[in-house]
């Protein structure tokens, strides 16, 4: 039964969702190929909507988790892997362009991620303010760069993931363990210090019980 109730809460409406934004990103790199412009947009668009839509769902639906954030975040690495793709494939002139800010975006995913998985042995997924503030600006900036080829909002929103990158090393480093949906640096400091309370408050029933039990001991002497 605790297996069937298990299995039931990872095959939910969010995490099809974030399962099917993966599945779609060899499907974008094949149009991508074949130069297939048309539809490489619109079922991009796709799958940035199920990224919008699954996290909304899950809070919802309260059917929030870990293994949720975490096909979140696997389905976030691939489409942004696919979507650089595509603007080399298909649009390599707006690529050699914007390839100082392409490469400056992906370092400041790369880097966090890499510090995460070095620290953690597993992918990160805090979900940072921050970082879904970039998600919702990034697709529409990448849409109107590629159909428009003007880069302003492109590159603000770049800078913007300098910020985001930051914060996530710092975070990284002030975590102990990786935890997910953690909304800024702030936050991990809150965790680690109640993390802290708690187990000072812990030593300290431990060692009541000690000496309670040592002085219960004491007043009883053998005769």
């Amino acid at each position: 039964a605790t297996a069937e109730v298990m299995a039931l809460s990872t095959i939910n409406i969010p995490n099809t969702l974030s399962g099917t934004r993966i599945a779609l990103v060899p499907v974008l790199l094949s149009l991508a190929h074949y130069q297939l412009e048309y539809w490489f947009l619109w079922l991009l668009a796709l799958s940035l909507l199920t990224d919008a839509a699954d996290g909304y769902l899950a809070r919802k639906l309260n059917q929030i988790s870990a293994l949720g954030a975490k096909l979140d975040s696997w389905g976030d690495f691939f489409t942004y892997g696919a979507m650089v793709l595509g603007l080399i494939w298909l649009w390599p002139g707006i690529y050699q362009r914007e390839a100082l800010f392409l490469y400056t975006g992906m370092l400041c995913y790369l880097v966090p991620t890499v510090m995460g998985l070095l620290k953690f042995r597993e992918l990160p997924s805090y979900h940072t303010w921050a970082a879904k503030t970039s998600a919702v600006l990034m697709a529409p900036a990448y849409f109107y760069m590629v159909l428009s080829g003007e880069s302003f909002m492109f590159r603000l929103v770049v800078l913007f993931d300098i910020w985001v990158a930051v914060e996530a090393v710092f975070i990284t480093a002030i975590l102990n363990r990786n935890r997910d949906n953690v909304p800024t640096v702030f936050h991990a400091r809150e965790m680690m210090r109640r993390q802290g309370a708690r187990l000072r408050e812990r030593r300290a029933q431990l060692r009541e019980k000690i000496t309670g039990k040592k002085s219960t001991d004491d007043s009883h002497p053998a005769e």
